[in-house]
């Protein structure tokens, strides 16, 4: 990726992570590339995914879960503890473990297993976690990619960056403390993105003497707020990070518990989610491919379905007919492709095709919208207010934005919606939303990049929030062009 500006490349990651829409100020070029190479140069294809084969299990097994909850619950210590126990820490990273938890631990004599993840010298120094931290394990059963995000208020939207991604939440909570309100908020925002699944691990048992009678209380007081949240598979696990109780093998200072411990869990859940793959074909152009004067294909990411030449598309909107000529994948032509891969696609007839359209089927149903309601993550420090004026970035379409209404605020501590002039940073509310140009757009549940968005101010390039669509308009396509 070529980056034009770099005044906030962590805001630029979150852009990305959160809705898969990298703030437009800060690309000049997209990062994937398919189809023939350019006459004027070498292109060289870096798949991570293939270089980590050789440790990870079957795709197929692949879990993506994030930890979440409050300050200094021990979201990094946790981590460190599931690295430790599945052999993922190496020698020499074991003796820089030493080292550093000697200077910068938290945890007396003990290794300081939180310091494996924390990687910025600021949350070395302060004992934080402020930036998301990905990591990579396996056991025998199956494979994870696990996003530790930060706890502290003011890094909520960089906790919304892991959530968008992930299928299932361990949920964090302090044995001491109980349910907090960043706890209630981290919930909240897992059910708004659609996680399903979530594992309250009730950590620190070892500060209240490995106490059922606590364990019992804080159960009963999340379950008291389960009514309001979306989850549909939770489960609990008392434990302790730093001993390593009921992490990889059942603590003997909690024999009243006879649940599965956090790994066996994890390796156990079948966590629910969109399956892209079963959807109709999707695909919203990023950019038009022009290596030379004999070839044009459209390039982009498969949001939903399958597609193979020969098949019959529409280009949306307008619902122009044609049919695909050739997919071209990283290594060439390939005989097809589906939702996730990065493609080209050539096509049969001479259509106009740009940025921010979008590749269906020809029965799709998807229709282009000038008014959307939508549940939003407000993430700057001025407020939002009725008649804003935004940049809206959904999926591959940028277009100016207002917010024609505030409809409503949610009360992190009830839950409750009720009514407001103003949404303050971190508070998340409801929003009707208003399109200068029609934009191709679904709810979130029915396809994820297509429902989801980013507002940025046109003025600093800040990203100001994370939208969530809910209804869409039923009424005719809009024919005009994004």
């Amino acid at each position: 990726m070529t980056i034009a500006v770099q005044k906030r490349p962590r805001e630029d990651a979150v852009d990305t992570a959160l809705t898969g829409h990298a703030n437009p100020a800060v690309i000049a070029e997209d990062e994937r590339f398919a189809g023939p190479a350019p006459d004027d140069g070498d292109v060289a294809v870096v798949d991570p995914q293939a270089a980590m084969q050789p440790v990870l299990a079957p795709a197929e097994s692949l879990l993506r879960f994030i930890t979440c909850g409050s300050v200094d619950d021990g979201k990094s210590t946790l981590i460190g503890r599931l690295l430790f126990e599945t052999n993922a820490v190496f020698d020499d990273q074991m003796d820089t473990l030493k080292r550093d938890s000697r200077k910068f631990g938290t945890t007396g004599e003990d290794l300081d297993f939180a310091l494996l993840v924390d990687g910025l010298s600021a949350e070395r120094e302060q004992g934080i976690t402020i930036d998301v931290a990905y990591r990579y394990f396996s056991t025998g059963n199956r494979a994870f990619i696990i996003a530790d995000t930060p706890g502290h208020e003011q890094y909520t939207r960089n906790m919304a960056t892991g959530a968008s991604q992930a299928e299932l939440a361990v949920i964090l909570v302090d044995a001491r403390k109980g349910i907090l309100p960043q706890t209630r908020r981290h919930s909240f925002i897992t059910s708004l993105v659609g996680i399903k699944s979530v594992v309250i691990a009730i950590n620190k048992m070892d500060l209240v003497d490995f106490s059922q009678e606590r364990y019992e209380a804080i159960r009963r007081d999340y379950e008291a707020i389960l009514p309001q949240l979306g989850f549909t598979d939770v489960s609990y696990v008392p434990l302790s990070a730093k001993n390593g109780d009921n992490i990889a093998a059942p603590s003997p200072n909690m024999p009243w518990y006879d649940g599965q411990t956090l790994l066996q869990r994890l390796e156990t859940a079948t966590p629910e989610t969109f399956d892209a793959g079963s959807a109709p074909f999707r695909l919203p152009v990023q950019w038009v491919n022009r290596p030379n004067l004999d070839f044009r294909g459209f390039a982009g990411t498969i949001v939903g379905g399958r597609v193979a030449p020969g098949d019959a598309i529409a280009v949306m909107p307008g619902r122009r007919t044609t049919t695909v000529k050739a997919v071209w994948g990283p290594d060439g032509e390939v005989a097809s492709a589906e939702a996730g891969e990065a493609v080209t696609l050539t096509l049969a007839d001479e259509v106009d095709v740009s940025r921010g359209d979008v590749l269906v089927g020809p029965s799709d149903t998807i229709a282009a919208q000038k008014t959307v309601t939508a549940d939003i993550l407000w993430m700057a420090d001025r407020p939002l207010i009725s008649g804003g004026r935004y940049v809206a970035r959904l999926a591959t379409s940028t277009t100016p934005a207002s917010v024609r209404s505030l409809d409503n605020a949610i009360d992190i501590h009830t839950f409750e919606s009720g009514a407001a002039n103003v949404l303050l940073m971190n508070e998340i509310g409801q929003i009707t939303l208003g399109f200068d140009r029609p934009v191709m757009a679904t709810t979130y549940e029915e396809n994820r990049e297509l429902g989801s968005f980013i507002l940025i101010d046109s003025l600093t390039n800040e990203t100001m929030a994370l939208g969530i669509v809910r209804t869409v308009s039923a009424s005719d396509e809009i024919t005009q062009a994004v």
